[in-house]
């Protein structure tokens, strides 16, 4: 199949440091390319991929210093190309937010498949989604779904991480040193770096943190977080890239991801299974869907709960937690499922031509 993947501005592809839906873009891509598949991503210029590479902005939003940049204009200008280019491919897959893209795409909607990626209760979604009705949607969990029951989902597809990315740590060279949990992501209200401080703290168990700060999030950190941070059993580590991932992931007691929001997926989550790392969760979002409770951590309701489920890590089965992973995350498996949506949509609906014909009769 011909393939277009539209992916967001704001981080490369793959990503330098944060970057969830960005690192899943291209874990896809790469994984679609190897299984035969014509893909061309529509992407910025420092992407790395073995895709035909459209080029829509020479940097990343994040990465470009320019204080004078717009990410609307930006979007806008890329929404144009992938437009122009439209009778090239059999399926269009967006996986932008906020539908920007649904007014330039109105004509061909049956052409087009979208991630969204994000959370999908904010208030002007659902009315944003009736002016343009009946628009593909996958969904990354069945949990994300509930904002908008009555969009046109076709399939929930699990994000999945190539299984040689990362591994689990051989046992002699894992656990060296004082036990420790760790958190890692942003240092956002909805993600709770206060409460797996609690956490941590009342169970006696070293905390280490390794997170982006972003712009948004400042006050929260500055108000909220730093002051817990001056205590001998945590350690406040900054953001990290993925060659310190392993040490970071691998060696860890566990993974806290004590949310406070709906998290749609929650990438980090299968990062750590990856290792063989298990997780205590919040039951909040997709948590329930993605961690077998028992199996590969625990899902709880109360830091009571997790202070208890940290005595409880070491009577998880690492082997275990790697082989659920491998079985339920991997990227092929990812590819496969995004495949059979893909062929079941552009099965008789002739995309291309249709598309072609537009253009000439516009012409």
């Amino acid at each position: 199949m011909r393939i277009a993947q539209i992916a967001p501005l704001y981080e490369a592809i793959p990503p330098r440091l944060y970057g969830g839906t960005e690192r899943i873009v291209s874990y896809l891509t790469e994984e679609l390319v190897a299984r035969g598949h014509d893909v061309t991503l529509f992407a910025t210029g420092e992407a790395e991929t073995s895709a035909r590479l459209a080029v829509v902005r020479e940097r990343a939003l994040r990465l470009d210093p320019s204080p004078l940049k717009s990410a609307i204009a930006a979007h806008l200008a890329m929404l144009h190309e992938v437009q122009r280019r439209a009778a090239e491919f059999d399926i269009l897959h967006f996986h932008l937010s906020h539908f920007l893209h649904f007014p330039m795409f109105e004509h061909m909607r049956e052409c087009t498949v979208t991630t969204p990626h994000g959370r999908l209760d904010y208030s002007d979604l659902a009315p944003a989604y009736a002016l343009w009705q009946g628009f593909p949607m996958i969904s990354i969990s069945n949990r994300q779904r509930r904002p908008l029951p009555a969009a046109n989902w076709v399939g929930t597809v699990h994000h999945g991480l190539p299984l040689d990315l990362y591994e689990p740590l051989p046992e002699s060279q894992r656990g060296i040193g004082e036990p420790y949990l760790a958190f890692l992501g942003r240092l956002s209200r909805d993600k709770r770096p206060d409460r797996a401080i609690e956490i941590a703290r009342r169970s006696g168990m070293r905390l280490k943190i390794a997170a982006k700060i972003g712009d948004d999030d400042r006050p929260y950190f500055h108000e909220v977080v730093e002051p817990l941070l001056d205590h001998d059993m945590v350690d406040f580590i900054g953001e990290i890239d993925e060659t310190e991932k392993p040490a970071f992931l691998g060696n860890a007691a566990g993974l806290l991801f004590p949310i406070d929001w709906p998290e749609p997926f929650g990438l980090v989550v299968i990062e750590a299974m990856a290792f063989g790392t298990p997780v205590i969760a919040w039951n909040e979002g997709a948590m329930p869907e993605i961690v077998d409770n028992g199996v590969t951590g625990f899902v709880v309701d109360t830091v009571d709960s997790a202070v208890k489920c940290v005595g409880m890590l070491d009577r998880l089965d690492r082997r275990e937690v790697r082989r659920v992973f491998e079985q339920r995350f991997s990227a092929t498996r990812m590819a496969r499922d995004y495949e059979a949506i893909y062929a079941a949509m552009a099965a008789g609906s002739g995309c291309s031509e249709r598309v072609r014909t537009d253009h000439e009769r516009a012409e």
